[in-house]
């Protein structure tokens, strides 16, 4: 009976690692191709904030990809993954600042017509990768850390529509440069969270 039980219980713990994998193979793929297309645009829209979510969105591929070497490791290994993440996330962080810096002193102005387009790309593309990981969100650290970057890319898509409104309305390179500042707030949050919770499980 005991023997039995474990089985059951090995099987459902196989059955349910499976299906962590198969989501986390689909938004890393969803992530990389996202990353290329507002990168892209960002570049060729002189778009901080299109640059500064698309490398969220290559931040968030190398997060999945960490979360897929983590997911049959033990608690060490995950707290381990988990730490990886948050600091990506924090190097991101900087990165964004930096490009903000950047933006500021050359003066380029965004073109709000390409931020829109690609932002609404972007949003339905992530809500997709939310609707996927949310049924695993509570099932350990390694999955709600991942689910957690997911939900950051639904508030930064959000705030890259806001300011593409703005900056049709203004024409101002300040909404662009404001969201670039918000994601910098927002990821930096977010790994020091990640990066706190990923220590105490180490220890």
């Amino acid at each position: 009976m005991g023997d039995n039980c474990c089985q059951a219980k090995a099987c459902e713990l196989s059955k349910l690692k499976k299906q962590q994998a198969k989501v986390l193979w689909a938004v890393l793929f969803i992530n990389i191709v996202i990353f290329g297309i507002e990168f892209g645009a960002g570049i060729r829209g002189d778009s901080l904030s299109l640059t500064g979510d698309s490398l969220d969105d290559l931040g968030d591929a190398l997060v999945y990809a960490s979360s897929l070497y983590a997911i049959n490791k033990g608690i060490k290994a995950q707290a381990g993954a988990a730490f990886l993440k948050g600091t990506i996330m924090f190097l991101f962080a900087i990165g964004v600042f930096a490009r903000a810096s950047y933006q500021l002193f050359t003066g380029a102005s965004p073109e709000a017509t390409i931020m829109g387009t690609v932002g609404v790309v972007a949003l339905l593309a992530n809500l997709l990768c939310l609707l996927l990981l949310t049924r695993h969100r509570k099932d350990n650290l390694n999955m709600s850390s991942v689910w957690l970057c997911s939900r950051n890319d639904i508030i930064a898509n959000t705030s890259v529509l806001v300011a593409a409104g703005l900056v049709f309305l203004t024409h101002s390179i300040l909404p662009d440069l404001a969201v670039g500042l918000l994601l910098t707030f927002i990821f930096a949050k977010s790994a020091g969270k990640v990066l706190s919770q990923s220590w105490r499980e180490m220890q």
